[in-house]
């Protein structure tokens, strides 16, 4: 096996997606990151995820499947997060399968999917197949007081920062299982730590940084969503003071969390360094989902088609892939399984599989390979059955109703769209499940906040072929899903 075949460490790591101007470089909180890893390999500033919700795009990451095919549709049971059907189906096929059979040494350490670790999913004695050393978090993200499933033993953990605050836990994990591992076999590492999702729980040492920063104003922030799905027309505008202000805080706050995690990124190279194995090391960093501060006067949270939501950081350094990159073709969630599973040697012939390998764009002298000029986003939206008693007025269906009762998700906020990118083209065309039967559509290229939906002024032939090409991928499976025609 050739070397650049050899090691590799992905870092799959939630974290906040904002454009941010270079001066202010100094002021953001994943700088040693940055200089680690994106200077020192490929920044792909065309990253997306094909679903903008934790558990069903997690799911994709691991299978390499739009959600239609792995059948994760939400964050719930109901929903198939983490459910017996997942595990009985593609759990069971996954990447990490792949990889033991080349005889990896494989390490999972933070959270999983966000239902992981019920009593109705199989409880802590459920070891997903693939996984030598396994330490995952049970249900969703936390970064004290929470339980780990540690190879199938349930873990307590309370709330002292030294021995318990999860970031570092699952820096601490991983060293030594680098520090342990074979060296006669390759090794792959999975790390998911909280930052910076909710409750947005900052180390001590870092509590106070980044006192004065506000989430950036610039672009849809406070805008109205006036010609947009009734989701994004029903928010107060402009935003009430008190719904600035929480976001705002949990803005400030998340940088702060953000601040542990770019130490464990340094961690962990230092490591790779010390063992002489950086240089025979794949790291990529990325996300499950963008997030949006503000935007259509949303305050903050996940789940709508546009473009704060469903883009992703995306930085990869390792064997071949020379320095300084910065790649625009689009790359999905859904490749990083086939990109992995290639690195490994595996023949991806033999993977059920709707993504593509992207190891050709950013090591060509490695591999040969083409990129897609247009891709499937979809989304299930969730919602409760009963109103929210602290919102007595919307009625039900809605959910994720804060600060002061504006809506981030409801049942028919249920949407599949066509985004395509490429050099003739950035636009995006999306079709919801709802008793409107409500199409937006976004030209990218003259507004790239997507301030004005279009889809009254578009040629009517245009729309057609849009939904024809929608139509074709929902449906996709396997190669049809590459199929660029």
């Amino acid at each position: 096996m050739e070397d650049y075949d050899r090691y590799f460490l992905p870092l799959f790591i939630y974290i906040l997606y904002v454009k941010l101007e270079k001066k202010k470089l100094e002021m953001t909180p994943m700088k040693k990151t940055k200089a680690l890893i994106g200077d020192a390999g490929a920044v792909f500033v065309n990253a997306f995820t094909v679903t903008p919700l934790c558990c069903p795009s997690r799911s994709s990451v691991l299978t390499g499947q739009y959600p239609h095919n792995h059948q994760v549709r939400n964050n719930s049971l109901a929903g198939s997060c983490s459910s017996a059907r997942w595990q009985k189906g593609p759990e069971a096929s996954a990447f990490p399968v792949h990889l033991s059979k080349q005889k990896y040494q494989t390490f999972f350490a933070g959270k999983y999917l966000n239902q992981y670790g019920r009593k109705e999913a199989g409880d802590v004695g459920h070891v997903p197949p693939g996984w030598d050393q396994w330490h995952a978090l049970v249900g969703n993200s936390r970064y004290l007081n929470y339980t780990l499933s540690v190879n199938g033993v349930e873990e307590k953990h309370g709330d002292r920062y030294e021995s318990d605050y999860l970031t570092d836990l699952i820096a601490n994990r991983s060293l030594r299982f680098l520090e342990d591992r074979s060296p006669r076999r390759p090794f792959f590492l999975l790390l998911c730590p909280p930052a910076p999702h909710s409750p947005w729980t900052p180390a001590p040492k870092y509590q106070k940084q980044f006192a004065d920063v506000k989430a950036p104003r610039g672009g849809s922030f406070d805008k109205p969503g006036k010609d947009k799905h009734w989701l994004l027309r029903q928010p107060e505008n402009p935003m009430a003071l008190s719904s600035l202000a929480f976001l705002d805080s949990a803005y400030r706050k998340r940088w702060q969390t953000l601040l542990s995690l770019d130490d464990l990124v340094e961690s962990l190279v230092n490591k790779l360094e010390s063992i002489k194995e950086l240089n025979n090391t794949y790291i990529f960093y990325t996300s499950d989902n963008g997030y949006h501060t503000g935007q259509f006067s949303l305050p903050i949270d996940k789940r709508q088609l546009y473009e704060f939501d469903i883009r992703v950081p995306l930085m990869v350094r390792g064997p071949g892939i020379k320095p300084q990159q910065t790649l625009q073709a689009p790359v999905l969630n859904i490749d990083l399984a086939p990109t992995i599973l290639d690195i490994s040697g595996t023949d991806l012939s033999s993977v059920d599989v709707d993504g593509q390998s992207f190891l050709s764009q950013m090591a060509p002298s490695l591999r040969n390979g083409t990129t897609r000029p247009f891709f499937l986003v979809e989304y299930n939206g969730e919602g409760h059955p009963t109103t929210d008693p602290a919102c007595p007025t919307l009625g039900p269906g809605l959910s994720q109703c804060f600060p002061d009762c504006v809506c981030e998700d409801a049942f028919n906020n249920t949407y599949a769209c066509v985004r395509t990118l490429d050099p003739q083209n950035d636009l995006q065309y999306c079709e919801f499940a709802d008793s409107e039967s409500f199409v937006e559509v976004y030209n990218l290229t003259s507004d790239p906040h997507q301030l004005e939906n279009i889809v009254k002024q578009v040629d009517p032939a245009v729309l057609q072929s849009m939904n024809q090409r929608l139509i074709k991928l929902q449906s996709c499976q396997g190669d049809s899903c590459r199929d660029n025609k």
